[in-house]
């Protein structure tokens, strides 16, 4: 191993990074990141790396690096949030982890002596926050598959709307199907507060995590082991304290449930400051206003984490009288319920949203709709680095990719539903079927 350190290795890996399930689009802002937290070996060894989850000898295999050694970079880079293990029939697979959900937030939630938050946050503040380049290359083309998605507070869903609450969306319901909990820090309110820019209350231990992805965050001490008891009065709490709930964008096997405030949130920076509405996808629901009962108060205006309420005359509602009334901005609105419970009058509640908002099933299948979009679905069909065969392959599938009939055919839903089960077969038949599962 490095044979490529010294050759521009940090731009290497952050064409890695950039082709993995999110877009993070090369400058000199994450130039930075990449060299405070990666050494020049590390870099190397993820350049090499296959793009999917894979074992030691796979990854030995193509890199030439012998096992042992290898397993022990791969530990170490795994302890820092670098790369991904994920452990299965009695061994770890593993594979690079992408800045987000991974890269920035593992760092964030790293605790130990061994590395500085405070020079982290302010170069991750400086990539994520200094220009829109990270928003606008992951939501600014009218992608539809994102990361995260919001849920809604269900006391505040409308009571004919009420029995539409699908098990994925409900909190207590996702809890309940996992039997592995941790509860660590906010990646992004850590961020803020090294930098100086956390101005809110919110205690910074609130980020809950599930399963696997539980497992991966305690084993690497970055989140502490939680019982479900735990778990349920965190939640309790974050509502009680008007935080958004965005969870994983998926139905099964949810991994986390994040707990927002709009003036630390990275994701919901991608709306508030740099207007990329699609970032974080909405929920099911949607706010609306009782004109009869709303006072204008102007409380729900101050709750909303996205700024989608705004006070007007309540005489473009057709009344007569001149004080205002609340409007609900229906480009913007999450329909996380926020708003509802803030109003004392009960004029704000949620209903149905229409189309209906329906997330990928698994996060094998987010991530194969998020390449689709994104142009990068070759890395995970021919997902090895080094062998000619697939850099050939990639290069080809790669260039059909872009071209915009192609792209336009492949998101349709009739097609993606095939080919999703086709990939899903084709993937089973290998032996890693468990992958598809996730």
């Amino acid at each position: 191993m490095g044979h490529m350190a010294g050759k521009d290795i940090y731009r290497r890996l952050g064409e890695k990074i950039d082709n993995l399930t999110i877009k993070s689009p090369w400058n000199k802002a994450l130039h930075m990141v990449l060299k405070e937290l990666y050494s020049e070996p590390e870099a190397d060894l993820v350049v090499q790396m296959p793009y999917q989850l894979s074992s030691v000898d796979r990854i030995a295999g193509i890199t030439g690096v012998e096992s042992a050694e290898l397993q022990d970079s791969l530990k170490a880079m795994a302890e820092k949030g670098l790369v991904l293990d994920l452990y299965h029939e009695g061994q770890y697979y593993y594979m690079p982890s992408p800045l987000m959900v991974g890269i920035f937030e593992f760092t964030m939630m790293r605790t130990g002596s061994n590395y500085s938050p405070k020079a982290a946050a302010e170069l991750f503040h400086a990539y994520l926050s200094g220009t829109d380049d990270f928003y606008r290359a992951n939501a600014g083309d009218g992608q539809q598959i994102a990361l995260t998605r919001v849920m809604p507070y269900p006391e505040t869903v409308a009571p004919e709307d009420v029995v539409e609450i699908l098990p994925y969306e409900k909190v207590e319901a996702i809890v309940e199907s996992h039997d592995q909990y941790a509860i660590g820090t906010c990646a992004c309110r850590h961020e803020k507060q090294h930098i100086g820019q956390k101005t809110c209350a919110t205690p910074l231990d609130t980020c809950t995590s599930f399963g696997y992805a539980a497992d991966y965050l305690i084993r690497h001490h970055m989140a502490a082991q939680v019982s479900r008891e735990q778990v349920l009065e965190n939640l309790m709490r974050c509502k009680e304290l008007g935080l958004v709930f965005c969870a994983d964008n998926v139905r099964k096997n949810i991994t986390f449930i994040c707990c927002c405030c709009s003036c630390c949130c990275n994701m919901l920076q991608g709306i508030n400051k740099f207007g990329y509405t699609g970032f974080i996808k909405t929920s099911s629901f949607i706010a609306t206003v009782a004109v009869e009962k709303c006072t204008g108060c102007g409380r729900c205006v101050s709750a909303c984490p996205v700024n989608g309420i705004n006070l007007v005359k309540r005489a473009s509602f057709g009344a007569v009288e001149e004080n205002t009334i609340a409007r609900v901005d229906e480009t913007i609105c999450l329909g996380c319920g926020v708003c509802a419970t803030q109003c004392a009058r009960g004029a704000l509640q949620l209903i149905k949203r229409q189309p209906i908002v329906l997330p990928p099933e698994t996060i094998f299948e987010r991530n194969i709709l998020a390449c689709l979009e994104k142009g990068t679905l070759q890395n995970y069909l021919f997902d090895n680095p080094g062998a000619v065969t697939h850099q050939v392959m990639r290069g080809v599938l790669g260039g059909i990719l872009r071209l915009s009939p192609v792209k336009k055919a492949l998101v349709g839903d009739l097609f993606c539903s095939v080919f999703i089960k086709t990939l899903t077969t084709g993937v089973k038949l290998t032996g890693r079927g468990w992958i598809t599962e996730l």
